[in-house]
């Protein structure tokens, strides 16, 4: 066939389509141009790989009898050592050298002195009260580290060695803390707001000697009666109370308590005592931190004990747990919204100040089940919330949402999140709801407001009693109402920080999505395995039993959980 013919007969169909063109064709036409236009211009690339998502954790290829096989994070995977600690570079030593673990000490020098020459982050974090909506109170680190010397030193002159901290989230919490760490003490943290019975028990059962605690909340002549070995308090004392002679001593206690006042002990040495820190031998012993695991509110549990290598194993299981872009840095201001006398806020708190990210502390924090009100005064980037916060935060938000145009905006939102992998792009009908979404900090002009709030954790407290489990569901409705990535972790009493959590990334929603839930796959600090119980065997063909934990963030080394446990198709952990 020649050339002419195939042009004819291309010319007479062009001819004919054209001759039966008409208003339908160029709307069909139309449509689709408009809808391939829309396909590639509003197109979402996942942020994380799907396959990724598909496989978050390797078993062990071999498996002991009555158990599941040994399950790592993707982070540290089997033949190579679990995250022990902070890798810290002591001052001249050669930068192909190994670092040392460290401890607590670490951490504060790290806050005190900055990031590191080529760490890519400049600035030092900074430190801050928060009294109600209208006061913030931002404290010079120098001035801390005094409060760190001058306290740890007068517990230890008067011969003080266990030291129990019955104080709501504070700077004077943490820096008793510190205290203990650089003078050889061990501390010990006190769940507060406690009924009476419970506290003396937990001084009884700790063997304290000493108490830092508040004015009001600690019954001292009850204590004193029902617990003689104390030895030494003292008061932290708020700017109101501070002209009251707190050094008195109730009659019938005869003088074997030596009793005195956080301002005290800093007003009675020079402005130049204290500033420095101590010389830091890393060959020193340094003592345990002791915390309380309470299963039931107001009721005491368990006393387990951490070495200062668990926490800082902890600690750098966190740092890396999520991606090197959106690690904490100087630009962040975290808020503990949960008790600091649990490990897992404690430890998220202390991965903040050796990041040298700004720290806020808020004594309404643990006691309060309201979010907006627990970050009123200050604008937070990253927050760690108790499940009972976010469990209230979402109900009441979700009742909000009743009319039509509401639920369409939240399914556009829940859709880019389920379906894309991606968290919600701004757009008019996304923020339709902004009006009814909870006011996460609420900074004023004095307050720092370094941006909005990007991250939440939270944690389901292994075997509590009354704690509200998350589900798939009401997670992805809090990242839609709070605009932050959300992640959830399983915390438990003999491991420090968490055993395991979700994934940054992580936006799933399986099932229907209301009664499935996971907590990811273990942190780079930790393996997880499951055991035989008595309901249930572990076999080939199914993996459930009691989730049993170790690594050098365990107490011991390993710990039973207590609780039964599955690992998921996508080898992440999940309740059975």
């Amino acid at each position: 066939m020649s050339v002419g013919s195939l042009l004819n007969q291309f010319d007479e169909g062009l001819s004919s389509l054209l001759g039966q063109w008409n208003g339908y064709s160029t709307a069909i036409i139309t449509s689709f141009v408009l809808i391939l236009t829309y396909s590639i211009m509003n197109r979402v690339e996942p942020e994380i790989h799907p396959m990724l998502l598909a496989r978050q954790a390797s078993g062990s290829p071999v498996r002991n009898e009555g158990e599941s096989p040994v399950y790592r994070g993707n982070s540290a995977p089997h033949g190579m050592p679990l995250n022990s600690g902070l890798n810290v570079k002591d001052p001249g030593a050669s930068k192909w050298a190994p670092g040392r673990d460290g401890d607590l000490r670490d951490v504060w020098r790290r806050a005190v002195s900055g990031p590191p020459e080529g760490d890519g982050s400049k600035g030092k974090g900074r430190i801050l009260t928060v009294l109600g909506s209208e006061k913030v109170i931002e404290h010079n680190l120098n001035d801390i580290t005094r409060q760190i010397n001058l306290v740890g030193r007068h517990i230890a002159s008067q011969g003080g060695s266990k030291v129990a901290v019955y104080l709501p989230n504070s700077v004077e919490f943490i820096s008793t803390l510190f205290a203990c760490s650089f003078y050889n003490l061990t501390a010990i943290l006190l769940p507060f707001d406690q009924p009476e019975d419970v506290i003396i028990s937990m001084l009884q059962k700790s063997g304290a000697d000493t108490v830092v605690t508040a004015p009001g909340a600690f019954p001292f002549d009850n204590v004193v009666k029902s617990y003689p070995a104390l030895r030494q308090l003292i008061w932290v004392v708020d700017d109101g109370n501070k002209h009251l002679d707190w050094n008195e001593v109730p009659k019938g206690i005869g003088g074997s308590v030596n009793v005195s006042t956080w301002q005290d002990v800093l007003n009675d040495n020079p402005q130049s005592a204290g500033v420095e820190l101590p010389e830091v031998d890393p060959k020193s012993e340094i003592q345990d931190v002791v915390f309380f695991w309470q299963s039931k509110p107001n009721a005491l549990e368990e006393m387990v004990r951490f070495t200062q290598g668990n926490l800082v194993s902890a600690i750098s299981a966190q740092l890396t747990a999520i991606p090197q872009k959106e690690r904490f840095s100087p630009a962040d201001l975290f808020l503990p919204s949960a008790s600091l006398s649990s490990s897992f806020p404690l430890i998220l708190t202390l991965a903040a100040l050796y990041s040298n990210a700004s720290v806020a502390f808020n004594s309404v924090a643990g006691t309060s089940p309201d979010l907006v009100l627990a970050t009123a005064g200050v604008a937070p980037t990253i927050v760690v919330a108790t499940p009972h916060t976010l469990a209230k935060t979402h109900a009441e938000t979700a009742g909000k949402i009743a009319s039509l145009l509401a639920r369409l905006s939240h399914w556009v939102s829940t859709r880019s999140l389920v379906q894309n992998g991606a968290m919600p792009a701004a757009s008019f009908l996304a923020s339709y709801n902004d009006s009814l979404r909870p006011k996460i900090g609420t900074a004023g002009p004095p307050t720092p407001a370094p941006g909005k709030l990007r991250l939440l954790y939270v944690a389901d407290p292994a075997g509590a009693a009354g704690a509200p489990r998350l589900s798939e569901r009401t997670l992805s409705d809090l990242r839609v109402f709070t605009g932050a990535r959300l992640v959830y972790a399983l915390s438990a009493p003999k491991v420090a920080g968490a055993a395991a959590q979700t994934q940054f990334h992580d936006y799933r929603v399986g099932g229907d999505g209301d009664g499935d839930t996971h907590f990811g796959p273990p942190l780079s600090s930790a393996e997880i395995f499951l055991r035989d119980s008595d309901a249930h065997k572990i076999t080939d063909e199914s993996y459930t039993g009691e989730i049993v934990v170790r690594g050098p963030a365990v107490a011991g080394g390993e710990a039973a959980l207590g609780i039964i446990g599955t690992v998921r198709v996508d080898n992440t952990l999940a309740y059975a």
